[in-house]
């Protein structure tokens, strides 16, 4: 029998958030490095490269890969000859060990949580409750395993309840264009098989808290059934061509998981859950002998990989540029950004709205102005913003025809495609939607000099600011003219892959 410590597991579980906070797991560092080294567009290799950089200045900094820094899922396995000294339940406990984490003052975690979620939606300002699911197990120990998933890859989760005859890599390659870029891709698939539809579900959140190794699988060959879906999914979802950020590329998934559990014979539910560039998860054990010992990893085990901005990159002055001059730019050109930028996302998006529809003056103008949708981190020591990369643009498009139509804005800033009706506003506003690099957050806060809130700073993070960028990388994703960067990528390395696998087997 051992005895398990409140304080212990709290300490835990708010040392292992900080942790996944700014370190990715090396075996993924280790995929996207293959990765990078093996992609042949140019446009997925410097979203790769940049996804890189900032890990290796998350781990560096300490400060949080994504500022989306995530709703914390928590499994925890509790051996049957565990005692507890606590008077708090686990999920009391783990609750406690998040509002640790992400108020810490060194490292302050963006909080995300809403309750009352079909109602107010009010924020709960800590980021609890987490998500647990606690199982009983053989032994003295307990194991948990803990992640931090962002809204962006949470967001395209897929559920299907198939027929028992139904091909499960089928319905996986038909259904994953149809997600879109909002995961942020490269990134890993989980796939629960069987069960009901809430065990589904479980078994792929929880097959995502594995490591990557499908090339040591591809080396030693499969021998399950679930290790023989894993390499066809793989195989057939690399050729898509979706790449990374949805540009178009040969890497679309670094890795497939899959947990299946038996299933009623008349039943067949399958649930895939990606997890995005900014894949963030750990395990530990607790035997009774203290919190867990997490070992920080090497700086030397991230890949010496730079960035460089091509010799026909276009520098753009945010405070003077015109519509005219929006007009040149042209699918999949490179854009360094400086001067003011504004920003906001769903809920200023909102009360934008409500405030035009009364007839109410706007406190922002946004006449010839740029709009980037973000939620960054509070800044810390001498930051002018903490993490501070894109949110999902699709979110937004609802809001979109409105903003172009009667508030004049010239631009956006995101991540991830627009919808069909979306681009065609873009063209007929002759406005532009530029693209940031998903998971390369603080990378991207490293371009703003400053920032202030201009507007709604009840909102918290989704207030609108203004920020003073130098340099900020961004990618022309929908141009004046509709022309659709994500629409085009895809299709074209679709095509590309296709012809190279006809040129090996000629």
């Amino acid at each position: 029998m051992s005895i398990i410590k409140k304080q212990d597991f709290i300490d835990s579980v708010a040392d292992a958030l900080q942790y996944i906070s700014y370190y990715h797991p090396l075996d993924f560092v280790q995929a996207l490095e293959k990765a990078y080294e093996k992609e042949q567009s140019q446009a997925a290799k410097d979203a790769i490269a940049q996804i890189l950089i900032n890990s290796r200045m998350s781990a560096e900094g300490h400060r949080p890969l994504c500022q989306d820094t995530g709703i914390v899922t928590c499994f925890v396995k509790i051996g049957m000859q565990v005692q507890w000294d606590s008077d708090m339940t686990v999920q009391e406990m783990v609750d406690e060990g998040v509002r640790r984490a992400y108020s810490n003052p060194d490292n302050p975690l963006r909080a995300s949580i809403v309750a009352d979620p079909a109602g107010a939606r009010k924020n709960t300002k800590d980021n609890a409750p987490a998500v647990v699911h606690i199982d009983m197990v053989p032994g003295a120990e307990v194991e948990v395993a803990i992640a931090a998933k962002g809204g962006g890859s949470e967001n395209k989760s897929k559920m299907v309840m198939l027929n028992p005859s139904d091909d499960v890599v089928e319905w996986v390659l038909k259904t994953l264009p149809t997600m879109g870029a909002g995961w942020c891709p490269p990134g890993m698939l989980g796939i629960g098989i069987g069960g009901t539809a809430e065990k589904a579900a479980v078994l792929a959140k929880e097959s995502l808290m594995d490591p990557v190794d499908i090339h040591e699988l591809i080396e030693r060959g499969a021998d399950t059934t679930e290790e023989k879906l894993r390499l066809e999914i793989f195989e057939k979802a690399n050729k898509l061509g979706i790449g990374a950020q949805g540009l178009g590329g040969l890497t679309t998934v670094v890795d497939v998981k899959i947990k299946t559990a038996p299933t009623h014979a008349a039943s067949k539910p399958v649930v895939m859950i990606p997890n995005c560039a900014a894949t963030r998860h750990v395990h530990f054990h607790l035997d009774g002998s203290g919190p867990a010992e997490l070992t920080p990893p090497k700086l030397e085990d991230w890949p010496q990989v730079t960035w460089e901005v091509g010799e026909n990159v276009r520098r753009v002055n945010l405070d003077t540029v015109t519509r005219d001059d929006i007009q040149d730019w042209k699918m999949g050109e490179t854009l360094l950004l400086s001067g003011k930028l504004l920003t906001g996302r769903d809920a200023a998006h909102k009360r934008i709205q409500d405030m035009i529809n009364k007839g109410e003056p706007l406190p922002v103008d946004f006449n010839g102005r740029f709009i980037y949708y973000v939620g960054p981190v509070d800044a810390i020591g001498d930051e002018a913003v903490g993490p501070a990369g894109p949110t999902t643009s699709t979110r937004m498009d609802k809001f979109t025809d409105m903003m172009l139509e009667q508030t004049g804005l010239m631009g956006m800033v995101g991540k991830a495609e627009r919808g069909p009706a979306t681009v065609s506003s873009i063209r007929d506003h002759k406005a532009v939607y530029l693209m940031a690099v998903g998971g390369a957050a603080y990378l991207v806060a490293k371009a703003v000099k400053k920032a202030k809130v201009l507007a709604f700073e009840d909102l918290g993070m989704e207030a609108i600011y203004e920020f003073e960028v130098e340099d900020m990388p961004v990618t022309v994703a929908v141009d004046s003219d509709g022309n659709n960067a994500h629409e085009a990528g895809p299709a074209i390395w679709k095509a590309k892959i296709e012809e190279l696998d006809q040129a090996l087997k000629g």
